[in-house]
């Protein structure tokens, strides 16, 4: 069984670090801070619009029903936030592997820069920027294609020496001129990660795919791999490789798990902590064994308790408080193995959720009203189980173009 929870986004979809830097010091003109054409001129009406660039407009929501909650379930919703954006630098990584070098590269620039703001060189720097910032990584968040800078080599190499070395992500040994070399062959060479994600069936989409899932293996490799692991006779089988790299050591192919102790530990030691800490407010009985076995996924990462845990969350109907933390859809993977990290944290929305249950109920009214043959209607007919909710904050795969939905579990079994 799965559950559907619909979302109604009310935090910053758009939030972007760094955006206050970047706005302040170039009045750029395709790039619109809150204005009186797209919000209402009435200084106590909520300005929904904060920014327009590129192809986006960034919003912002209010979180009608947060007043109303309790100082335990709001102590929850906290511990829940934190737990969401500990996780943040999880999808950079998986969207590409040089996302974090390039974002840290940018922030610095943002930050340090000592040239001039106002030029229109740097109007398209802090286009660009945004924009990588929106779809977490240098890879645009629905075509895939990498973004590419519209400003010069030449200009970007400007930026890097004029920041404050001290702030540039320097690996060991690495010069400055090593960095903009690197950088700058990865933003502007069209045969370098051209496509986050290729579905071509005549390409290899392993080979031929930018994300951060696979290393120094092809893709009929993969498929073997992932194969000699199907048991066709387990009806509820784990969603082998959901969370972890495949990559090969000593020739051999081996999975990285990502775990405590394994790959992505420090980002994932810090969602663990935060998720232990909402155990200790949970609303319920239900809600605290949902957490608990997630936690136990997250120190283990047995597939089998990423399962148990999916089921208890389906089974806690009765919080008002909601968290969805885990590697889930596997959008990101060419081959549909991989989960991508994300998380949301909601709350209930009462007076739509009562409106979503009363359509529920009248189900067979619309089957048997509905303008389909006779004797396709169905005598019998059970209305959707759903709820609609009002999200706190998103990060991840979620963030910040927000879904419409997430199942749980994410198996075909289910």
């Amino acid at each position: 069984m799965k559950k559907l929870t619909l979302f109604v986004p009310v935090i910053c979809i758009g939030l972007i670090l760094g955006c206050d830097s970047l706005n302040s010091s170039n009045p750029d003109t395709s790039s619109k801070e809150t204005n009186k054409h797209e919000n209402n001129k009435d200084d106590k009406e909520f300005a929904y619009v904060t920014e327009h660039f590129a192809d986006l407009k960034i919003l912002r929501y209010q979180i009608p029903g947060f007043d109303e909650l309790t100082k335990k379930q709001k102590e929850l919703c906290y511990y829940l936030y934190e737990a969401a954006l500990a996780g943040r630098d999880i999808i950079w990584d998986q969207n590409y592997k040089h996302n974090l070098y390039i974002r840290r590269t940018l922030e610095a620039i943002v930050n340090t820069y000592s040239g001039d703001k106002n030029s229109e060189d740097y109007h398209k720097f802090s286009v660009f920027t945004k924009r990588v910032w929106f779809s977490n990584g240098i890879h645009h968040h629905y075509s895939n294609n990498k973004i590419v800078p519209e400003f010069t080599e030449d200009y970007f190499a400007l930026l890097v020496k004029k920041s404050d070395k001290k702030e540039l992500p320097l690996q060991r040994g690495e010069s400055v001129q090593d960095l903009i070399s690197k950088i700058t062959n990865i933003l502007y060479n069209p045969d370098v990660a051209p496509k986050k994600v290729n579905l071509n069936p005549e390409d290899d989409l392993v080979a031929s795919s930018a994300t951060n899932f696979y290393e120094d293996v092809a893709q009929k490799e993969v498929e073997s791999f992932y194969k000699t692991k199907i048991n066709s006779d387990d009806k509820t089988p784990i969603s082998h490789g959901l969370n972890s790299k495949v990559t090969k050591r000593n020739g051999k192919i081996i999975e990285q798990v990502w775990k405590v102790g394994g790959m992505y530990t420090e980002a994932i030691e810090k969602i663990v902590y935060w998720l232990e800490l909402a155990i200790t407010v949970a609303e319920n009985e239900q809600q605290k064994l949902a957490f608990e076995k997630l936690v136990e996924y997250y120190k283990t990462g047995d597939l089998k308790k990423f399962d148990e845990y999916s089921i208890a969350w389906v089974n806690d109907i009765n919080s008002t408080v909601d968290v969805i933390n885990g590697f889930i859809e596997v959008y990101g993977d060419p081959l549909g193995y991989k989960g991508s990290f994300e998380s949301v944290v909601s709350i209930k929305d009462m007076e739509a959720t009562k409106r979503i249950e009363a359509i529920g109920k009248e189900a067979q009214w619309f089957e048997d009203n509905s303008s389909i043959m006779a004797n396709h209607k169905k005598e019998n007919v059970t209305g959707i189980s759903a709820k609609v909710i009002t999200v706190v904050v998103e990060s991840g795969d979620a963030s910040p173009s927000t879904p419409i939905g997430i199942n749980l579990p994410n198996a075909n079994w289910s």
